[in-house]
């Protein structure tokens, strides 16, 4: 396994497309019944969206449930809070709860005063302005952030602003590894797909990759990751004589595809911000706290001493790749159900009491 895989599957954004020791025709995507990659409907998972206004921002959010303790799920760089659904509904299934799946700024369906700012302070402040907007009788609030929006919620849980606040849950990321792969994200970016055909054609790219491993999430999930193209970039001549200088049209997006919502790459100034301190900071949270990864050894040193000294609870889903939350839903709906359970934070339905 090279290096630069090794660091993606540590800490990955997209992962890189897997590679088949099979031959061709015993590929299980090549074989058998046709896969279904068309889009599933928001309305399958989700009860309600709403659009919250903060100042001059709206956020969409997708809800589901109205009673009990309220979750709010804080979706990685890149994502959409559409990457919550089958998680959600699995969720709602066992305990007694509201989740809340905002798209945060510069991502899905939100729109902000500035898209580009995807700071931890300017996120984390964004995250308590819908929670206070949405939250006015200071119920008990759950924070669960996966990725960048494990970093984000973290960061959260560190406001001030944030009293309520019951339960922390980070889901696969972890300072030493996020740190160390940094420098190979422009490369992972670069290496992935800039634009689509169609909708099931993205989906299919993100099954076949890896990107997400359980196609019923995908097929409601990457839809708010993308947005269509209505314009042609034109062609850039530089003044000089190397040819290398100019862009080639045939390479630019066209008209009706779909592109990717998120400028990762643009971003790029905010990413240390996002991780550094984190397992500090998560450390220091008072509140319960469980931990979810895809690999124990993503365990940075830090962690690894605070996780023996007994100051949060791990659950490892070694199956999953790095959207452990849509990889695997129903286990990480279990996981996440116990620990809110235990600690008498929510209580079980009575179709999940057996």
């Amino acid at each position: 396994m090279s290096s630069l895989r090794q660091n993606v599957l540590k800490q990955g954004l997209p992962p890189l497309p897997a590679q088949s020791s099979q031959p061709p025709s015993a590929n299980r995507f090549s074989v058998g019944r046709k896969r279904d990659y068309s889009v599933l409907p928001w309305t399958n998972y989700f009860e309600e969206v709403k659009d919250v206004k903060s100042g001059g921002n709206t956020f969409r959010v997708y809800l589901k449930g109205n009673t009990g303790t309220r979750i709010v799920f804080l979706h990685g760089g890149g994502f959409s809070g559409l990457s919550w659904a089958v998680l959600s509904k699995c969720l709602t299934n066992l305990i007694e709860c509201q989740c809340i799946a905002p798209d945060l700024r510069g991502h899905g369906s939100s729109v902000t005063e500035d898209d580009s700012n995807l700071s931890s302070e300017q996120l984390a402040n964004d995250v308590c302005d819908i929670i206070e907007e949405m939250n006015e009788d200071c119920s008990p609030v759950v924070l669960v952030g996966h990725s960048m929006g494990g970093a984000i919620a973290v960061h959260t849980a560190m406001q001030n602003r944030l009293r309520s606040l019951a339960a922390l849950i980070v889901i696969d990321v972890v300072e030493g590894t996020a740190m160390a792969s940094l420098h190979t994200m422009h490369q992972i970016l670069r290496n992935r797909p800039q634009d689509f055909e169609s909708d099931e054609k993205a989906i299919e790219w993100c099954v076949r990759s890896g990107y997400i491993r359980n196609l019923e999430s995908a097929r409601v999930s990457m839809i708010g990751q993308l947005k269509r193209l209505e314009t042609v970039r034109e062609t850039s001549h530089s003044s000089s004589n190397n040819e290398d200088d100019v862009q080639d049209f045939a390479t630019l997006p066209t008209p009706g595809r779909l592109t990717w919502r998120t400028n990762l790459n643009a971003s790029a100034q905010y990413w240390e911000g996002w991780f550094k301190g984190l397992s500090t900071n998560f450390l220091s949270v008072s509140a319960p706290k469980l931990l979810m990864l895809a690999a124990v050894d993503r365990l940075d040193r830090e962690l690894t001493i605070g996780q023996m000294q007994g100051k949060f609870q791990m659950q490892v889903l070694p199956k999953s790749g790095h959207a452990v939350h849509e990889d695997c839903p129903q286990k990480v709906a279990d996981a996440i159900s116990s620990f809110l359970i235990r600690h008498k934070i929510v209580n079980s339905t009575t179709s999940s009491v057996q």
